[in-house]
Parts: C-alpha cells; sequence; structure tokens
C-alpha cells in the first residue's frame, strides 16, 4: 500500500516554564550514559481516538499540550538542553556533558496524516508509515549536540491523534522516558482541572550517578567522533505485533515452572523463553550454532544503596542467556526460561559495579558492530511501563507505537497490554523470510492469543 506523506503544519521550541537554579548547571553524565552515544533515540507514543464531542478544539488541545509540556520541562530541564563537548588535549580526551546554555528547547511539532486508525492498526504488520510519526529518524544521541533532546510530534489523524516522542537516549532510559511522559499526562490533566501544579507526584532526580572515587566528570580517550560513531542501518524488517492473554501468560509461566520444579521463573522470563526458541527455530541455525537471549535489565533496585525509581538517567545492562541452537530446540521450554531467569538473578551489585569500573579503565560505545549478534535476539522496555494511563483526556489510548529506532533482525520490544490485568504485547522485529517461518511455528502460535 502506498501511503500519503505526514504533512507538517507548525513547528516551535518549548522552554522549561519556570528556570530552576539547578537548571542552569551543566549535567555531567554518567558511564551509563555514555556508553548510549551511537544509540538511536528513544521513539515511543500513543494512539487516540479523535473525541467526537463537538466542544473539542484541536488548536486548544494543542496549546494545552505545549503549556503542560513547558510546565513538565520545568522539572525534567536537562531534556530542553543540548549535548556538549569539551577537547583536552593532554592527554588527549573528550569530555561530553549535558549543557543548558543557548538551547532552544523541546522541540514541538504539529503535522497531520490523510488515514485513520484502522489504517494504522488493521494491517499485520506496522505500516511503515508510522516511522513518519516520529521526528529525529534514524538520528543518534550523539547528534543531540545540535538537535534537540527531546522532540514531540503531534499527528492529527482522520479519526485519531498520534503523541508521538523521540528523547535522547544519552539522557534517559525506558524507565525515565516513560517517568517523563506520565509526568507530561499528570500536569496536562491537573491544568484542565484548572489546578496549577506546581509540582508532580514523583520529581526526578537528575544528578548522575558516578562511581565512588571517580571525577565528576569522565573522560573519553578518544580524539574524534569518528573513533567511536556507527550510525545503525537495518535492512528492510517486518514488524509485527503479538497479543497474549493474561491467562495464556499464566498457564504458560506455571508449566515452565512446573517443568523446572520452582516458582521462580517469572511471566516474562517464560514468555522470552518460548520467543527465543522460535525465533532460533525459524532462522534455521545448525545443532552447533550459539544462539543467545538478551534482556534490558534496570540497574535501579540492583545497586546497594539503590538508586530511586525516578533516576533520570541511564541505569541499564543487557544480561543474556547462551545456548546452542541444538541444545536450545531439544530440551524442554523450561530449561531455556531456567537459563533466563539465572542470568537475570545473578545479575546483582556486585555485577553492576564490576561492569562499570571495567567500562572506566576501557571506555567503549554500544555500536550494532561490535554488539550484535545476528544468532540473538534482543528483549527490551518493560510491561511494567504504565503506558496507557497517559490519557491527555482523550481516553485511553489504542495502541503504544515505536519508530525505526534500535529496531534489528530479532529486537523484541515488550508493552503492557491494552487489557490490561498482566496481559502483553510483544512487538517483534524479523527479516522477512524468518518472520515468515516464525509466524507459523507450531509452538509460538500455540501461546499468543488471537
Amino acid at each position: 500500500m502506498k501511503y500519503p506523506s505526514v504533512e507538517i503544519i507548525s513547528d516551535c521550541f518549548i522552554k522549561p516554564k519556570f528556570l530552576l537554579e539547578e537548571a542552569k548547571k551543566p549535567t555531567y553524565l554518567s558511564p551509563w550514559d555514555l556508553a548510549m552515544m551511537s544509540t538511536h533515540y528513544i521513539q515511543k507514543g500513543l494512539l487516540y481516538p479523535l473525541p467526537d464531542n463537538q466542544h473539542f478544539s484541536l488548536n486548544t488541545f494543542l496549546d494545552d499540550l505545549k503549556d503542560s509540556l513547558s510546565a513538565t520541562l520545568t522539572h525534567f530541564h536537562p531534556l530542553a538542553a543540548r549535548l556538549a563537548t569539551l577537547k583536552h588535549q593532554n592527554p588527549p580526551s573528550l569530555a561530553i556533558f549535558i549543557n543548558p546554555d543557548n538551547s532552544l528547547g523541546a522541540r514541538f511539532i504539529h503535522s497531520s496524516v490523510n488515514l485513520t486508525v484502522n489504517d494504522i492498526l488493521t494491517p499485520t504488520d506496522v505500516p511503515s508509515i508510522v516511522h513518519s510519526f516520529f521526528d529525529h529518524h534514524k538520528a543518534i544521541s550523539h547528534d543531540g549536540h545540535k538537535l534537540p533532546l527531546l522532540s514531540v510530534k503531534v499527528t492529527k489523524l482522520i479519526d485519531g491523534i498520534f503523541i508521538g516522542c523521540s528523547a535522547n537516549h544519552m539522557v534517559v532510559d525506558g524507565s525515565a522516558f516513560w517517568h517523563f511522559f506520565n509526568s507530561w499526562s499528570e500536569v496536562f490533566r491537573s491544568k484542565r482541572e484548572n489546578n496549577l501544579l506546581h509540582h508532580i507526584s514523583r520529581p526526578p532526580v537528575i544528578e548522575r550517578w558516578i562511581p565512588e572515587g571517580c571525577d565528576k566528570i569522565i573522560t573519553l580517550p578518544f580524539t574524534s567522533d569518528d573513533q567511536f560513531i556507527e550510525r545503525p542501518n537495518h535492512s528492510l524488517l517486518r514488524e509485527r505485533f503479538f497479543h497474549f492473554s493474561k491467562d495464556s501468560l499464566l498457564k504458560l509461566k506455571a508449566k515452565m515452572n512446573y517443568e523446572c520444579n520452582t516458582t521462580k521463573i517469572s511471566t516474562l522470563q517464560a514468555l522470552s523463553a518460548v520467543v527465543w526458541r522460535c525465533v532460533t527455530r525459524a532462522r534455521g541455525l545448525t545443532g552447533e550454532q550459539e544462539t543467545g537471549c538478551r534482556m534490558a535489565a534496570d540497574n535501579r533496585k540492583r545497586l546497594s544503596p539503590p538508586l530511586p525509581e525516578t533516576y533520570l538517567g541511564n541505569s541499564l545492562h543487557s544480561v543474556r542467556a547462551i545456548a546452542t541452537a541444538g541444545q536450545l530446540l531439544h530440551h524442554n521450554i523450561g530449561w531455556a526460561a531456567w537459563r533466563l531467569h539465572q542470568a537475570v538473578a545473578n545479575h546483582d551489585d556486585r555485577v553492576v559495579r564490576e561492569f562499570v569500573d571495567s567500562w572506566l579503565r576501557n571506555p567503549f560505545v554500544y555500536t550494532v558492530s561490535r554488539f550484535f549478534d545476528p544468532n540473538c535476539i534482543q528483549i527490551g522496555s518493560s510491561p511494567r511501563f504504565d503506558m496507557y494511563g497517559n490519557k491527555f483526556e482523550l481516553g485511553e489510548g489504542l495502541a503504544v507505537l515505536s519508530g525505526y529506532a534500535n529496531k534489528f533482525d530479532g529486537k523484541v520490544t515488550v508493552y503492557p497490554g491494552r487489557d490490561g490485568g498482566g496481559s502483553m504485547d510483544l512487538e517483534i522485529c524479523l527479516l522477512p523470510e524468518n518472520m515468515q517461518a516464525f509466524e507459523s511455528d507450531e509452538e509460538f502460535m500455540s501461546v499468543i492469543t488471537r
């Protein structure tokens, strides 16, 4: 299907409504932040039905979005800044930080497209036009020296509204991204209720975590950008959503715990094991080829003492279970789930600190060529994030969608199911030939809810 293009109607910049003293100071970055320089911006957003009441005014709605965004940026002020680099000559090194000076603020775009909600949600695969619902297409985090660290694109459909956010991955991880989105929704609701909100219920912790004994400003042993910048450019992928009801997930979790004589395997670990095995089968790997499943792990609670849940920044690590394709396919599915459970359970304060200490001795930047294994899958995001609670007085979102960013063959993004109650949605990205085999895999299709 040939889609109409998305037309930009207006474009402006939004600054924090109030300039706090701390917002005038630079924000220095942690090892976790600096390692994200070559990753794409995070691109996530919600599709809503267009209100059918005669009192709804799109212009008033957009004005309220801008005003509440400005108030929210008062608290999340790093997202209204830019990146800056200091170059040192002796020894040659770079220091990258968030600089509030001379920033225009966050970007706000109003656009429209001649499509219906059903045009987006009915096709089996996610339509490619969805990538155009986000700003910063293919931008990497290092581009935040020139690009806004946050860009909001609000697209009016014939019968819907899409609110898409692109946020720099050096500034936020998934937890911090949805914390910002939730706070923006909270401020919007408060404004509509004529209640001037001078605070938010969960203020972010801005100061970055730096290990004890480490300089506040971390320098990188590079002399130029081309030593660490790599721009991911994936092949043509199929992107498809699969829904899992609460009942089907409970049965799956119970089955795997029974097979392993335990109660410790989580729902997400059980579901990830199924996807890992079925993607491996779809790829047709030989028995001796090694495969793996990486799962994103939040370090906030794993550190001792723990970081606050409202920590604004990256506190993210990837834990991995590995096996040969033969082992994975010949053991029962509980075997794979238990390996994933062990990988997560072993990720504790000691492991986190050892990783950071190793990174400080030999800093690196995550790049596809170095860290992407075409035989593995990568599980990202979390069903615990509050996505559908962001209503902006449009009602509950119809779907959470993502842009082009950080996708490759084997990328799996986890969302809470729109039904709530413990249901989940998975967005799975595979090469077309692999998706064709995967979506007809009997083991996988027996789990999904049609």
